[in-house]
């Protein structure tokens, strides 16, 4: 039997709000699909995975009703490790799996056989080590649904081939179902027989869930082609209707004209004419009632909308930044060299991404760029990190946090914007910290539009945006006419930039 989970009728309400995530949404997932969750930050996503591994995990903030229907052994993949998990030692993680089981999945996954006996923290592992250790302790329990939220955060560019090939063959082979949440849209693109679209529609008053059983440019180019054929026909309706109407309008102006005006020694016209206006009457009321037929234009829930100003630009010949470093270490250790001979020369408005294995001190790279480009007066520079904390201050709201830095009149421009980036009054007055990964990361790409940043450092921009938003932010970024200096693992971004530049033990160097 290839049926593996059954979703029968699930309604999810969040409670603070009362705001509707799913209404009465049934949904089956067969071995050999890979489905993908999309839909914009906050719609519900990663809280509909937590619901279908285990219904508690959500009663804290969601009311639910509905029915899962397990026909196997479910399988799940968090976001994020706790902290607990995070200072457990690899071979704690791995105690309570089967020795030989351990043994194959690390083999499957390219790990060596006594990674399993290591005693190194998980923390300290990369991003890819520690999805292949997660993927290979939970396929050990010999799993029929594996349901996977986010498993390409913090991947190099490496690891995403290989997660890409691991979600193809358990497709092709049926040896899983899988549910997946990514922001990556090449993977969606290259992996994704199933489409599950996630909606908050009416400024998210109500939600909708589209299933398509086909690939994700499919999906889209059937959205748009549908979108744009319902609209014709709903607009079509409307100006025949007016047409009809304004001809009705003239008869009933020239009957109305004839009543008041005919002379009462004319019994016999006045009867028909008020015959006449009757039916007039009757027809209106007729065309009334087809308007109420008419189809309604199509609703959907658009990506953000967004771009640079045009002042935000950076002189062709000016030197943004030339950095030469014998060597680069991880913070505060002297003696970890992470790579040597790193020379990096910046100008006018070049578009640089810089790519690398997990660990190789991009990250580190680009924090020294921002302290030497923060505090310069002839460049107007921002700072996107991986971690949000260390630039937003999790507990005030976004519009008090663009309080701080704009004057009054510009506060009702960046709520107009918040607006645009689909951000509820409710989410604009709550604490960035109960805001989802990229609603904060829209917080911050805002910052960077309102203050007409010429200069960006960015690591990893569009790793929390959706599968839909990514184009916007990656064709924002690429009309960009200022300064970019960015790490990145989308393969998409990294094309649209002038220079890829890669880092590893020798220094950067072009690719």
């Amino acid at each position: 039997m290839l049926e593996a989970l059954e979703l029968q009728n699930v309604s999810l309400t969040l409670k603070k709000d009362s705001r509707p995530l799913l209404d009465n949404f049934s949904f089956t997932l067969d071995r050999g699909d890979a489905a993908a969750l999309i839909g914009e930050e906050g719609d519900g996503k990663s809280t509909l995975l937590r619901f279908i591994f285990d219904e508690r995990a959500v009663d804290g903030y969601c009311e639910s009703s509905g029915v899962v229907v397990r026909r196997g052994k479910i399988a799940y993949l968090p976001q994020m490790l706790d902290a607990d998990t995070l200072d457990m030692p690899v071979c704690e993680f791995f105690a309570d799996c089967e020795s030989y089981r351990v043994s194959a999945a690390l083999s499957r996954f390219g790990l060596p056989s006594g990674f399993a006996f290591s005693t190194r923290a998980m923390s300290t592992l990369s991003g890819g080590e520690r999805i292949k250790a997660q993927l290979a302790r939970i396929i050990t329990g010999d799993p029929d649904v594996l349901l996977l939220d986010e498993p390409t955060n913090d991947l190099d560019a490496d690891t995403l081939v290989w997660l890409e090939n691991f979600i193809l063959e358990s497709s092709r082979s049926r040896t899983y179902a899988i549910l997946f949440v990514t922001h990556d849209e090449t993977l969606v693109e290259n992996t994704a027989n199933v489409i599950v679209h996630m909606e908050q529609l009416i400024r998210k008053s109500r939600c909708r869930v589209t299933v398509a059983r086909c690939t994700y440019s499919e999906y889209i180019s059937r959205r748009e082609h549908d979108f744009e054929h319902h609209t014709q026909i709903a607009q079509k309706q409307r100006d025949d209707f007016d047409k009809k109407m304004e001809r009705w309008r003239k008869i009933y102006e020239r009957v109305d004209h004839e009543q008041r005006t005919i002379s009462r020694a004319d019994p016999s016209g006045g009867r028909l004419l008020k015959k006449k206006m009757h039916s007039v009457i009757s027809t209106g009321k007729r065309f009334e009632r087809e308007r109420e037929e008419f189809l309604d234009f199509p609703e959907r829930e658009d990506a953000i909308i967004t771009r640079f100003p045009e002042s935000a630009a950076v002189p062709a010949g000016k030197r943004v930044i030339e950095l030469s470093l014998p060597e680069l270490t991880v913070a505060g250790h002297k003696k970890s060299v992470l790579a040597r001979g790193v020379s990096l020369t910046v100008t006018g408005g070049e578009h640089v991404c810089i790519t690398g294995k997990n660990g190789a001190g991009k990250s580190t790279l680009l924090a020294l760029i921002w302290e030497r480009l923060r505090d310069r007066r002839d460049v107007n520079a921002a700072y996107m990190p991986q971690d949000y904390s260390t630039v937003l201050d999790f507990s005030i709201t976004p519009t008090e946090h663009l309080a701080r830095n704009y004057k009054k009149d510009e506060i009702t421009r960046a709520r107009t914007y918040l607006g645009a980036m689909l951000f509820t009054h409710e989410e604009m007055t709550s604490p960035i910290g109960a805001l989802s990964g990229g609603q904060r990361a829209k917080l911050l790409f805002l910052d960077m539009v309102l203050r007409g940043s010429n200069v960006l450092v960015l690591d990893e921009p569009t790793r929390n945006f959706s599968p839909l938003s990514t184009p916007v932010v990656t064709r924002a970024l690429y009309d960009f006419r200022g300064c970019i200096i960015a790490v990145s693992h989308d393969r998409r971004f990294i094309e649209s930039c002038d220079r890829v530049l890669l880092l590893d033990l020798h220094g950067l160097h072009e690719v």
